[in-house]
C-alpha cells in the first residue's frame, strides 16, 4: 500500500469519528514514481483524487468533499509531520545470485553483501528473509539441497557482519519459484539466487 493510500485511509477513518472536524486528503507518488487515484466520498457527493498533489477537503460527512486544488509538497510535509513519522518503510529486496551448481556467490553479489548490512542498520531491522533458489538444472531434491546450501551462505555472511542470527529467518524453494519460468534441466543464471528481505 502507498503512503498515500495510507495517509488518505487514516484520514477517512478520522473523519467518521470527527463529523465536526475539516479532512484534507492528499494524492501523491508512489515511492517508483507512479500514480494511482482515489475516490473520496461522504453522504453528500463524491470527488476522485488522479493527479499528484493535489487535495480535497471535507468540512465533514454531511458536505461533498471540495473539488481537487493543488497543495505544494512544503504544505503536505508540514501537515502529515507526524503522520509520515509512523509510517512504515517499505522492505528493501536484494537479489545475490550463484555460480551455476554451485552455492558460491558471484563476485559482484558478494560485493552487494556490504549493501545489505548498511540497509539493516540504517532501519534497524529485525526481521530480515534469506530466501534459497535454483534453476531447473539437475533433480529436484538436489536442487532443494542446493537452495538451503546458497540461503546458508548468505545467512552465514550476514552473521559474520554483525547481523543478528536471530533476527534473520532461512527459506528456501528449490527449483519451485523461479524468477524466470523455464523448462526443467534448463541453466538460468537469474534463478540461482538467494533474496534477502530486510523489513
Amino acid at each position: 500500500m502507498t503512503r498515500t493510500i495510507l495517509l488518505a485511509l487514516f484520514l477517512v477513518t478520522m473523519l467518521a469519528g470527527c463529523a465536526t472536524k475539516e479532512n484534507l486528503i492528499v494524492l501523491d507518488k508512489t515511492a517508483d514514481g507512479t500514480v494511482g487515484a482515489l475516490q473520496v466520498s461522504t453522504d453528500k457527493g463524491s470527488q476522485v483524487l488522479a493527479e499528484s498533489g493535489t487535495a480535497v477537503r471535507i468540512e465533514n460527512r454531511d458536505t461533498s468533499p471540495s473539488p481537487p486544488a493543488p497543495i505544494t509538497s512544503e504544505e503536505s510535509q508540514r501537515l502529515f509531520a507526524d503522520a509520515l513519522q509512523v509510517h512504515p518503510l517499505m522492505p528493501e529486496s536484494f537479489l545475490l545470485y550463484f555460480k551455476l551448481n554451485s552455492n558460491e556467490l558471484t563476485d559482484e553479489s558478494q560485493r552487494l553483501i556490504a549493501t545489505i548490512v548498511a540497509a539493516v542498520q540504517r532501519r534497524q531491522s529485525k526481521d530480515i528473509s534469506v530466501i534459497g533458489h535454483t534453476d531447473r538444472l539437475g533433480s529436484d531434491e538436489h536442487n532443494r539441497r542446493l537452495s538451503m546450501e546458497r540461503a546458508k551462505v548468505v545467512y552465514n555472511l550476514l552473521s559474520a557482519a554483525s547481523i543478528a542470527e536471530s533476527d534473520m529467518t532461512i527459506i528456501y524453494h528449490g527449483e519451485g519459484n523461479p524468477l524466470v519460468p523455464t523448462a526443467d534441466n534448463v541453466a538460468e543464471p537469474r534463478n540461482r539466487r538467494v533474496e534477502v528481505m530486510v523489513r
